[in-house]
């Protein structure tokens, strides 16, 4: 096999979850030019059925799943309805996440006036939501003997970014859960099954955008200590993960297994002098 040929994606079936998102729809449309089969999972259906066109134009084949990632039932049902339209699971990229408005600590708040039930909620969107669509989709992947799993990670699991406790919480979970889930699922079922994850630097999302830019636009002071602390000296661009993401869900990285690769310009590289 050409080394071209390792990167493809063709006749693998990736469910995405949170593919509704900015970040989701850069990873739908990439595993989509690299031939993916994709099940776009979401709870916009309007923005679903959106990607599942993404998709289809870059040269993939897609179908919209609504679907909470936090409900384990709902990811049962889908996960059968996948099985029963494309016979298996070959990858899944577990993207849904992101911080919630009620978890950030705002400058001039008392940090004992946080609302715990905020912080809960933040941690269990991003670390419940990564580990339970892993064990309902997993199940059928490692059928394949020979799958791979793709968690969202996070700078904020590798430096103490300030005012995201329950964020921080979370992806450092993640990158647990990611290397514990790398060891458990080759030792069981073989060296076919891998589990990685990208940890990416500051991206500019919906979530994200109150802390990083005023209302016309420009950048808040936060944005601005990203941005003077990232070597290349910018945010990041949800284009810029999707190189990385089909290299982990294809054959290019089969001895590849329980990293988390970071892709931020430099940003936990430099320590600022």
């Amino acid at each position: 096999m050409s080394i071209l040929n390792k990167f493809s994606l063709q006749d693998k079936v990736i469910v995405v979850t949170g593919a509704t998102g900015i970040l989701g729809k850069s990873f739908v449309k990439a595993l989509g030019e690299a031939g993916a089969t994709v099940a776009i999972l979401g709870r916009n259906e309007e923005r679903g059925r959106a990607r599942v066109n993404e998709v289809i134009s870059a040269g993939g084949n897609a179908e919209f799943f609504i679907s909470d990632v936090l409900n384990k039932e709902q990811l049962i049902e889908t996960n059968n309805l996948i099985i029963k339209k494309w016979g298996k699971i070959d990858g899944l990229v577990n993207a849904a996440g992101g911080n919630i408005p009620g978890a950030t600590i705002l400058p001039d708040q008392n940090l004992f006036d946080t609302q715990i039930e905020d912080t809960t909620s933040a941690i269990e969107l991003n670390l419940y939501g990564t580990i339970i669509p892993t064990f309902v989709f997993g199940k059928e992947m490692v059928k394949t003997g020979k799958a791979s799993i793709v968690n969202i990670s996070s700078l904020a699991a590798s430096r103490p970014l300030t005012r995201v406790l329950g964020y921080s919480v979370a992806k450092h979970g993640i990158d647990g859960f990611t290397k514990w889930m790398a060891t458990e699922l080759p030792l069981r079922y073989g060296d076919g099954i891998r589990c990685n994850a990208i940890a990416p630097g500051v991206f500019l999302t919906e979530q994200n955008r109150t802390l990083l830019t005023h209302q016309d636009g420009t950048y808040t002071d936060r944005a601005q200590k990203f941005i003077n602390n990232t070597p290349f000296s910018r945010l990041g661009d949800p284009e810029e993960l999707a190189g990385t993401l089909v290299y982990l869900l294809s054959d290019a990285s089969k001895f590849v297994n329980g990293e988390v690769l970071f892709v931020d310009g430099g940003f936990n590289a430099w320590c600022g002098v």
